[in-house]
């Protein structure tokens, strides 16, 4: 199986119109926007991977490197064209107590696994299970990641107090660096209404930025972060001992690692591809995502995954292609290898500025107009999975969404279940199950019957009704065997021939029909040897 599937990704790779017909053709004007998206991505791109290299504990080349190999070989063969990869915060705050442990050559190695095992799920097609995400866990996702991206903000209004510690701005250095943020917002905001030739957010960096170098104001800069100058990565094997004890120390890190890259991936994906319209691959992202983390772990990075703010920012500066991805990774080496003192002399306000405009265009105001229009459950999944983003990362918030979600779908389909009765002319009871008969709805299918009261033949019609689980199937067995003490007679009508199959007790009560549906059910090796629990 696996041998087909890579050769076939080997094909699409090789194909020249790969995920490439819906495209606009590369004009001169094309050309331009996705190189100057990437460029305006690359300057936003610094900052993130300087700050996440401290999260980590890790030298910010670390950070930066993983930003321009992640990006560069996801932009060229990743599931949706415009996205953006790189080092994230998400992936850093569970680095931390690693590197903290056993150090960073032990990150490498983690950071190997990580991306083989993100291989291993593109392979087996595990992404497809991001369809499972209802949409109010998306909207909570996507407000709680324009929170988060807010918050990370507020640590540029800091600066080092006299005894090193980081104090809040106040006075005159607070009111310059706020009044150059919503200086950069504003010429982002306005210069769509005059040029489309020029990234907005680029305009915002490139005027703020000019601003603060003529006039020599004193506000915090990149290079007060740390510098960004150094060499191209070099091929370095992870220096760790190759035996289970070292296994034993990585691979939960790489379990969770790549767990969260995915997650983060896959909706990043999923959002980009609902603002441009375009459908993206999920296993070809998992496979990208993967390949770029092994390689990373090889070449001295940090590792990374899909960066919604970036990818945002990216979207919103017209970048569509794989250009200017392409372009983003390019423009991040030549900063570390030629341009580092230029760049460290761009004003941190400008490129908050930038982030707060993808906070506003980021956080789905909608969700809020129709918050008296949704179901409650809806509400209530959408406001947990905003909070638990914010108090601990999205990986954790989207599991809990999906959850949640899936147990207001079983309660709610669990009170679904009920019979409508009749009598025969021959005076047999009838009863025609309607809803679902699952793990959820058996009391309530339990509850239905009465055995004491009903007449010598019973009959239970599953026409309007579908058993879905091996539960369900016990429910019926002890359903039979009640009738079968009382001496009564049970006949069950319209299963499907899997049940037909499965039941083991009640198996002789079933009469054939023409029109029995046909379906698959939900049930473990146990229940297909004809062991339903109980003995029978």
């Amino acid at each position: 199986m696996i041998k087909p599937t890579l050769a076939a990704f080997a094909d699409r790779l090789s194909s020249a119109d790969w995920h490439d017909a819906e495209l606009p053709p590369f004009t001169a004007s094309r050309i331009k926007t996705e190189v100057l998206s990437g460029l305006t991505v690359a300057l936003a791109l610094v900052p993130e991977a300087v700050a996440f290299s401290f999260v980590a504990g890790v030298h910010p080349l670390v950070g930066l490197y993983a930003a321009f190999i992640v990006g560069l070989i996801t932009a060229v063969m990743g599931g949706r064209r415009g996205m953006i990869s790189g080092a994230t915060g998400a992936l850093a705050v569970v680095m931390v107590a690693l590197v903290a442990q056993h150090g960073i050559e032990y990150l490498f190695a983690t950071v190997v696994l990580m991306g083989a095992l993100q291989i291993l799920s593109g392979i087996f097609h595990l992404g497809k299970f991001i369809r499972l995400v209802p949409h109010p866990v998306m909207m909570g996702f996507v407000n709680g990641l324009a929170i988060v991206i807010f918050l990370a903000q507020l640590s540029q209004f800091q600066i080092a107090g006299p005894d090193g510690i980081k104090v809040w701005m106040t006075g005159w250095p607070l009111t310059v660096m706020l009044g150059l943020v919503v200086l950069t917002m504003a010429i982002i905001w306005v210069t769509p209404k005059f040029t489309a030739a020029f990234p907005a957010p680029l305009a915002g960096i490139a005027a703020v930025a000019g601003i603060v170098i003529f006039f020599g104001i004193d506000v915090p800069r990149v290079g007060d972060l740390a510098s960004i100058k150094g060499g191209l990565p070099t091929f370095h094997i992870p220096m760790v001992d190759l035996n289970l004890e070292t296994l034993k120390i990585i691979f939960p890190y790489a379990v969770i690692l790549a767990a969260i890259g995915l997650i983060e991936s896959l909706l990043t994906l999923n959002l980009v591809s609902e603002i441009t319209n375009r459908r993206g691959g999920a296993s070809q992202e998992c496979i990208a995502q993967g390949l770029a983390n092994v390689v990373t772990g090889f070449f001295g990075g940090m590792g990374g995954c899909a960066m919604i703010g970036q990818s945002m920012i990216n979207v919103k500066s017209g970048g569509r292609t794989r250009l200017s991805g392409i372009s983003a990774a390019l423009f991040l080496l030549a900063f570390i290898l030629v341009a580092s003192s230029m760049i460290e002399q761009i004003p941190l306000a400008a490129l908050v500025g930038v982030m707060f405009m993808v906070v506003i265009g980021t956080f789905a105001w909608r969700s809020i107009m129709i918050l008296r229009r949704i179901p409650l459950t809806d509400v209530m999944v959408m406001i947990l999975v905003t909070v638990v983003t914010v108090a601990t990362d999205l990986a954790i918030a989207v599991v809990v969404g999906v959850i949640v979600s899936a147990l207001i779908f079983s309660w709610n389909n669990a009170s679904r279940i009920h019979a409508m009765i009749q009598v025969t002319p021959e005076g047999a009871k009838v009863y025609q199950i309607e809803g679902p008969l699952f793990f959820g709805s058996t009391d309530g299918f339990a509850e239905i019957f009465e055995p004491e009261n009903d007449p010598d033949i019973v009959i239970v019609d599953f026409m309007s009704s579908r058993v879905v689980d091996q539960s369900a199937l016990q429910a019926i067995e002890a359903l039979a065997s009640k009738y079968e003490g009382l001496g009564k007679e049970l006949q069950l009508r319209h299963l499907s021939h899997d049940c037909h199959r499965l039941l083991n007790r009640a198996g002789q009560l079933i009469i054939d029909s023409d029109d029995d549906p046909d379906y698959g059910i939900a049930v473990d090796y146990s229940v297909k040897t004809g062991i339903l629990g109980g003995g029978h």
